[in-house]
């Protein structure tokens, strides 16, 4: 379906040389002498790039209709990620280059969001925030503060992650996902 610039707004998907680009802002232009156009801030679903596009008043934009699906995560085998379905309990392989950095933080039966365009995965995010055991690090010392007060520490996925100094095996911590840092000790 064709929009016009009027429609264009933050939230919206749309295709941009047969990819698919979100609108995160737009900005209306209005000029005392000319046509209006519309200036929009758009991110590639499929690679995470942000870019800006103008659009004049007399160019048709064409939606992509993204669905969102639940997704549940089962196991990895070489480099492909195995995920089940939520609504028809089909496997999906989804490739780890489309996964990226998330990785690191999957967990057996973690539910995650997919985006489809036509059948083909967009992208997966994962829970904001996702509790971890940490299975190794160094035991802190008190009153050694000269390094930030942190020190690295291996979770139960493998990742390794900065953590305080008074985290130790076992404890179990919250992390947040987007930054891979950690965010507080769950008792």
């Amino acid at each position: 379906m064709s929009l016009s610039i009027n429609e264009i707004k933050a939230g919206l998907t749309i295709l941009v040389d047969g990819q698919v680009w979100l609108v995160i802002e737009t900005q209306h232009v209005k000029p005392g002498k000319g046509a209006a156009f519309v200036r929009a801030k758009i991110r590639n679903l499929k690679n995470s790039s942000v870019q800006e596009k103008t659009y004049r008043g007399d160019e048709k934009i064409d939606e992509a209709f993204v669905e969102e699906r639940k997704l549940q995560y089962l196991y990895s085998s070489g480099d492909l990620y195995h995920f089940m379905d939520q609504e028809n309990y089909e496997e999906i392989a989804i490739a780890k280059d489309h996964l990226s950095d998330q990785v690191k933080f999957l967990k057996d039966n973690l539910n995650v969001s997919a985006y489809y365009y036509k059948d083909d995965v967009l992208n997966v995010n994962l829970p904001n925030f996702i509790e971890f055991t940490v299975v190794h690090t160094e035991p802190g010392v008190r009153g050694d503060t000269a390094k930030s007060g942190t020190k690295p520490a291996e979770i139960d996925t493998g990742a390794s992650i900065q953590v305080p100094l008074f985290v130790n095996p076992g404890d179990k911590i919250k992390v947040d996902t987007r930054t891979g840092t950690y965010v507080e000790r769950v008792p």
